[in-house]
């Protein structure tokens, strides 16, 4: 699920981007209805207790809430055994609506300005949840997070509550798992033949030599794993070289470098050691890494399914290659300079502007996010029917073909959080080693809630990212003369508005920056 939720994600950015712009003015609404406090205490319809307040669940409340995923076959299950537990806890049912992730990008945004009253969706920075909140879609929370969701709030840092802010007011609760930028190969070492790469991956040339290997004794396996949507070895030779990207994920196109005292943004064709990695990638297609025709190529399966040896991506993503396929003892490698946290609201939730119940709402968000039984069956399902638990504590899906873990993953929380029992050791001992060295640098982290709003530029920052797919996927393929290539490049991105997408990013981070030194 991850991998296609990353994938899926990458995908549809640019189509999301375009179809946010028919989104009119929203009128929001102030929220009428039961004055109720939650707990995560409470076994009884009637009552629950947060502090010393006693707080009133005594009319049952159908919620209803939107998630951004395809709805599993075996999901009717979970939803009545969730519900019945919900019944006792705070006399409170709950309706999930899917979007399925073919039709998300014209379908989320229209969610909010078709007029629907529903209480709760899943938001996210991939999905504009800034634009949306400025344009009414979700309501302001400032008067009733903390009342309704005591506990949640107490719980969520105080950088993530920055985060969930658009000026100066709250519009989303972000999520309590702490993610992070850490990204590069994830590698097979071992082959279906008997043969085994034994060597160390740490940069870019050991990661060659990896690729010239599997070349050289894997004839059937495709080395680099590249298809429609590109490589992220572009901003993975960023990352690695010391770089942070501007929207704070992979695909982007405008650059800072965290040690500045005022970073100044720039794009590829300004940084002096462009030629450098465009030549390393000329050489990689002349030795055959990848298809010729990777760009018309839309599978996106290919090391997990043993076509390709390694791709790029996150630490996720190789912990849900490594449990489909332990026998191929995949590793990873970090390509990332300086660590940093992702923002805390790459999975966040928001209460609609037509929300009826925005008060048992939050009720029920504290509940979820601060209860080990309710979270479970929110977000796992049934235990021993779609998972099962280790003595570890971990889980196992046992049929993914009817069961997956929720598509509400704002809910994750550090102190609930489980890691898949197939995960290798190695997942949770990379965790711990970034949080670790987070705390002794903070060059990138300090830019961690740094998180860009395109409302101003939205139809030049769409054209850049049309442009960005169209002349640099090839340029940086190979597939097309370095210089010639980078001249239309360039000539191509300031026609479509470059400076002013540059302009306006400058002058969020130089605020931003302001801030920090305040």
């Amino acid at each position: 699920m991850v991998k296609r939720r990353k994938r899926m994600k990458k995908r549809m950015l640019s189509a999301l981007v375009a179809s946010c712009l028919i989104v009119g003015s929203l009128v929001g609404c102030g929220g009428q209805g039961n004055t109720v406090k939650t707990s995560n205490t409470s076994n009884t319809a009637s009552t629950a207790k947060s502090g010393s307040a006693t707080n009133n669940f005594s009319e049952e409340v159908n919620l209803t809430m939107y998630v951004v995923s395809d709805r599993p076959a075996g999901q009717d299950l979970i939803d009545e055994n969730f519900n019945k537990l919900l019944k006792e806890k705070m006399n409170t049912t709950l309706t999930i609506n899917w979007i399925p992730w073919s039709d998300f990008a014209n379908k989320y945004p229209l969610l909010f300005s078709s007029g629907e009253e529903f209480d709760m969706a899943y938001t996210s920075n991939w999905l504009n949840w800034t634009q949306l909140a400025r344009k009414g879609a979700f309501m302001q929370l400032d008067d009733l997070w903390e009342k309704y969701a005591p506990d949640n709030f107490k719980n969520t840092t105080d950088n993530a509550k920055k985060q969930a802010k658009v000026d100066g007011h709250y519009y989303v609760i972000p999520t309590q798992l702490a993610t992070y930028k850490g990204y590069g190969p994830i590698y097979r070492t071992k082959f279906d033949d008997g043969k085994e790469y034994t060597e160390e991956v740490k940069d870019f040339e050991s990661y060659e030599k990896y690729l010239d290997w599997v070349k050289a004794n894997e004839p059937g396996i495709q080395p680099f794993e590249v298809y429609a949507e590109g490589t992220a070895a572009d901003d993975n030779w960023m990352y690695i070289n010391g770089f942070c990207n501007s929207k704070g994920a992979t695909n982007d196109f405008l650059f800072f470098d965290p040690k500045e005292a005022n970073p100044k943004l720039f794009t590829y064709y300004e940084y002096p050691q462009v030629k450098d990695y465009l030549s390393m990638m000329k050489r990689w297609n002349e030795k055959g890494f990848f298809s010729k025709s990777a760009l018309s190529d839309t599978d996106a399966t290919k090391t997990q399914n043993g076509v390709a040896a390694t791709r790029l991506h996150n630490i996720d993503t190789y912990g849900g290659y490594y449990s489909m396929h332990p026998e191929w003892n995949f590793k990873f490698a970090d390509f990332v300079k300086y660590e940093a946290h992702l923002p805390y609201t790459q999975d966040a939730l928001a209460i609609s502007h037509t929300s009826k119940n925005p008060e048992r709402a939050l009720a029920f968000w504290n509940l979820v996010t601060t209860d080990r039984e309710v979270y479970d069956a929110f977000y796992f399902g049934v235990l021993g029917t779609s998972y099962e638990l280790n003595d570890k504590g971990r889980f196992t899906l046992l049929d993914t073909n009817n069961y997956n873990t929720s598509a509400m993953w704002a809910v994750r929380t550090n102190e609930f959080h489980r890691m898949d029992a197939k995960y290798p050791d190695s997942y949770e001992t990379l965790r711990k080693e970034w949080e670790e060295k987070i705390k002794a640098d903070d060059t990138a982290e300090k830019f961690s809630s740094f998180i860009i709003d395109t409302s101003k530029i939205e139809t030049e920052y769409a054209a850049c990212n049309s442009v960005h797919q169209q002349y640099w996927w090839p340029l940086e393929l190979g597939y097309t003369d370095i210089d010639k290539g980078l001249a239309e490049y360039e000539e191509k991105m300031k026609a479509a508005g470059i400076e002013k997408v540059r302009a306006e990013i400058q002058k969020q981070l130089d605020e931003y920056v302001a801030g920090l030194n305040k």
